[in-house]
Parts: structure tokens; C-alpha cells; sequence
């Protein structure tokens, strides 16, 4: 159980940071490319629903997870 909590936290620190980085990357990309400014604000909206998400599959996971321990 131990293995499965330590993925567990592992995939959420990597989708945090992906998340974070994506953004930046978008806004610097925003910032260089003033034509496809529309197309990076969808982009940074579609991150944030996809952290989003993924933040509640993984608390459902544990909520799940302590009713049954």
C-alpha cells in the first residue's frame, strides 16, 4: 500500500509541475506571439480543467481509499 501511495503522490507532484510550466510556457508564448494569443488562452484553459481534474480523481482515489482502510 505503501508502493501505491508514494506513485500516487510521485503523479501528483508531476502533474502539478507540468501544469505550472505549461502555463508559463503559454503566457511567454502569448507574450512572443501576439496573432495566436487567442489559441494560447484556450490552451491555458484546457490546463487548468485538466489540473483540475486530475486534482479530484486523486482526492475521490483517497477518500475512497481511507473509507476502506
Amino acid at each position: 500500500m505503501d508502493i501505491i501511495k508514494e506513485l500516487a503522490d510521485a503523479f501528483l507532484i508531476l502533474i502539478r509541475c507540468g501544469s505550472a510550466f505549461r502555463v508559463v510556457y503559454c503566457f511567454v508564448m502569448m507574450g512572443t506571439d501576439e496573432e495566436a494569443e487567442k489559441a494560447y488562452k484556450k490552451k491555458i484553459w484546457n490546463v487548468i480543467i485538466f489540473y483540475i481534474l486530475a486534482e479530484c480523481c486523486y482526492l475521490i482515489k483517497d477518500m475512497i481509499v481511507h473509507y476502506y482502510t
